[in-house]
């Protein structure tokens, strides 16, 4: 497959600085680009692999335009990481096979569920009974969406994915365990996509929430009752704990977790590994890792941390006297 240059600005905008003509036959980073691929500067500190790059085209910023004309080819967009992402947009419709059936042969879809004409449900997927996929959903393969649950319009769902699984909740009883039924469901808005192996419980009794916008990448757990704010991004193996509320525009790095019944603000960006033990009320960027070191070094000064509560107290009692 190819695209000619011409055609993507005339698709996308931009400023190009090359032949309308020229063909490109895939898109590649800076440093493994070659003459026939397209590629993209967004930030200066790699401006030394744009000067050494192959590729036959780049995408820069306009502070970048003198330095990517002097080798070679260029569209020229105030945000190259944006244009990118929509070259990458172009260059899949472009090379997207014929659509199959609306729902794969192998996908077991209960007759109480409704599903949206439009939308794909793929192999071995299983919707249950009084579940609603909207409009533009594409449920890949293997995802399961359980009773009740509702998908907007335009969700991708990744392979693996299990929307409306029992939230963990438990009684104890006398040293043992009390199963609460989870009466809940799990409501999803529009545009939101799930990454491969991401679990989302259903509610205990109110349902849980996923707003327009969201993108959550693979392996996160969400639990019972749960609510996230509209296009908030949360990478890979982060877990949430029940009744969490997850603000509007957040970020949540990989890894980190949050404890229930919590708080967080819009606005919030928490950073890969941290543990989120309380409520973060103002907008901001909050970290909780202590930083890696040679095992030696951190056994002490992991040992000093025990003692800061005996510290802060003699400190107190000298600032008194």
């Amino acid at each position: 497959m190819q695209l000619r240059l011409g055609d993507i600005v005339d698709s996308l905008g931009g400023q190009l600085h090359g032949e309308r003509e020229a063909a490109i036959d895939g898109l590649a980073p800076l440093e493994s680009a070659g003459p026939g691929q397209l590629s993209f500067l967004s930030n200066p500190k790699y401006q030394s692999q744009l000067a050494a790059t192959r590729a036959g085209c780049v995408i820069v910023g306009p502070a970048m335009r003198d330095a990517a004309l002097a080798r070679g080819a260029a569209i020229v967009a105030d945000d190259p990481y944006l244009y990118f992402a929509r070259v990458t947009q172009l260059w899949k419709a472009r090379r997207a096979p014929a659509a199959g059936p609306a729902v794969h042969p192998s996908a077991v879809v209960d007759p109480q569920a409704v599903v949206d004409p439009s939308a794909r449900i793929g192999p071995l997927c299983v919707v249950e009974r009084g579940a609603r996929i909207g409009a533009g959903t594409v449920l890949t393969s293997r995802v399961s969406v359980g009773e009740d649950c509702v998908l907007g319009e335009r969700c991708l769902v990744h392979p693996g994915v299990v929307i409306g699984a029992d939230g963990f909740g438990f009684a104890p009883r006398q040293g043992e365990w009390e199963k609460i039924e989870q009466l809940g469901a799990v409501r999803i808005g529009n545009d939101v996509e799930i990454g491969a192996n991401t679990c989302i419980d259903r509610g205990a009794l109110a349902d849980t929430v996923i707003e327009d916008g969201v993108k959550l990448d693979n392996l996160i757990q969400v639990g019972h009752n749960v609510r996230i704010g509209r296009h908030t991004a949360i990478a890979g193996c982060a877990g949430i704990a029940g009744s969490a509320t997850i603000g509007a525009h957040c970020t949540i790095g990989g890894s980190a977790g949050i404890l229930g019944h919590l708080t967080i603000a819009d606005h919030v960006h928490i950073s890969s590994f941290s543990l989120v033990t309380r409520s973060l009320l103002k907008p901001g960027h909050y970290t909780g890792v202590f930083p890696i070191d040679e095992n030696a070094a951190w056994e002490k000064n992991a040992a000093s941390l025990k003692q800061l509560h005996s510290l802060r107290d003699r400190v107190r009692a000298l600032e008194k006297k």
